[in-house]
């Protein structure tokens, strides 16, 4: 993993590559480069938790708020990231089967994802693998590989300019392309199964038996219909996921002292997916 990092530092200038460097990710020990510092990443994800909260339909009925606060801030013990500024909120969306973790420790579930985590298990499962996100440090990750990007894009443009505007156009979308399929988007899926593995860790620490994460992953395969193939999408499918977990489980299950947190149903969410109301 470390080649990657001293690849893209490749890409940048020498003035540019000695102003950034490597971190590493908890648990997995990936090492990223990165061009934005933790700091700034954390204000920017308080800004934009500020932004979907003011637009989004939070609820504050108990009922629903109770369940995430009791598992999301187990999750955040076990993260152990005491200059996060942990906040929860749950947006009432019965459509949306979603949650995320903006950088410093702001968490937001959608009702939607209620009846396919089931109990505070998979509740876990989804607080977790999103909380494994900010821990990871994926955003500032993306956020990174985009200049990185962009910079490879003027580069593609300079050395076509004495090309014809047709040929210049040619190189630079398919440059896009490649970009794309070729990057990011691989990336990204690399980054959604480092969140599951690191994300099983924090739930088993959390006191939620790392197991009962399949069930999750089996419920959503069968919520999930229209999916595009994997290797156009951002995430793993459902099946590929469920067989990395079972692979990770003998890690995970050293951090899970039985018999763990009691375990709470879920609320009925009438017209979520997955709900048989």
């Amino acid at each position: 993993m470390r080649l990657r990092c001293r690849f893209l530092v490749w890409l940048l200038p020498l003035t540019v590559g000695t102003l950034f460097g490597c971190t590493t990710v908890p648990y997995t020990n990936r090492s990223q480069f990165m061009m934005v510092s933790e700091s700034e990443e954390m204000k920017l994800g308080a800004t934009a938790f500020q932004q979907v909260v003011h637009k989004e339909r939070v609820t504050h009925d108990t009922r629903l708020t109770e369940p995430v606060l009791r598992v999301g801030r187990r999750i955040a013990a076990a993260a152990d990231k005491p200059e996060y500024q942990w906040e929860f909120a749950v947006i009432d969306d019965p459509k949306q089967a979603n949650a995320f973790c903006l950088p410093g420790g702001k968490v937001a579930v959608y009702t939607g994802i209620f009846p396919i985590a089931h109990d505070d298990a998979g509740l876990a499962t989804v607080i977790g693998h999103e909380v494994a996100h900010a821990l990871a440090r994926h955003g500032a990750e993306r956020m990174s590989q985009g200049l990185l990007l962009q910079i490879g894009a003027v580069g593609v443009s300079v050395a076509a300019s004495g090309s014809s505007p047709g040929v210049q156009q040619a190189i630079m979308e398919a440059y896009g392309l490649g970009s794309t399929v070729g990057v990011a988007l691989p990336f990204s899926r690399s980054q959604e199964s480092e969140a599951d593995h690191i994300g099983l860790i924090l739930m088993a620490k959390a006191g939620y038996d790392p197991e009962t994460a399949i069930g999750l992953w089996e419920r959503m395969e069968a919520a999930e219909r229209g999916s595009p193939p994997q290797w156009l999408s951002t995430h793993p499918s459902p099946a590929n996921r469920i067989e990395s977990i079972r692979a990770w489980l003998p890690e995970a299950k050293q951090y899970f002292t039985p018999p763990g947190a009691a375990v709470h149903p879920l609320p009925p969410i009438a017209g979520a997916a997955g709900s048989n109301e």
